[in-house]
């Protein structure tokens, strides 16, 4: 059975496959070349491939997590599918960590404050994201108190 639990591990491994992936191109502070994000987007196969070794329904969602957590709902994302064709605990990895990726500092911007990130899930609704599963999200990071006590939101 898919639990919760399953689920946590196997977001906690979505970028695993950046291990793999040369640091000074990682922490590049500014944009990346085409080519530079052609390796970048390697990491999701990188990923599923150092957990070809996990076995089990653990096993079959850490990979596909880490292959298609970069996917839209459109399907312009990464790999050209659609996030309604993959298992339904995908999309909510990826809104996640773009999620998180908006409100955290990394080597190439600032962090956003939390209302510009959500502002950008709502925008993204309907194109990177299901607009149903951005309703649901946005709705926990408002009303969940573990939730927003993570964004300093209560």
């Amino acid at each position: 059975a898919i639990g919760a639990r399953k689920i946590r591990t196997a977001a906690a491994l979505h970028d695993v496959g950046k291990q793999r992936i040369n640091p000074a191109i990682l922490e590049k502070p500014g944009k990346l070349t085409p080519a530079e994000f052609e390796i970048v987007k390697t990491h999701t196969v990188l990923g599923a491939e150092m957990l070809s070794g996990v076995e089990g329904t653990l096993g079959d969602m850490a990979r596909e997590v880490c292959l298609h957590h970069h996917e839209w709902y459109n399907g312009k994302g990464y790999w050209g599918k659609r996030t309604d064709d993959l298992p339904y605990y995908v999309p909510f990895v990826a809104i996640s960590d773009v999620f998180t990726a908006l409100v955290s500092t990394r080597c190439y911007k600032a962090a956003w404050p939390p209302d510009e990130a959500t502002d950008y899930i709502k925008k993204q609704a309907g194109t990177q994201f299901s607009p149903e599963l951005a309703g649901v999200f946005l709705w926990l990071v408002e009303h969940d108190k573990r939730v927003s006590a993570l964004f300093n939101r209560r």
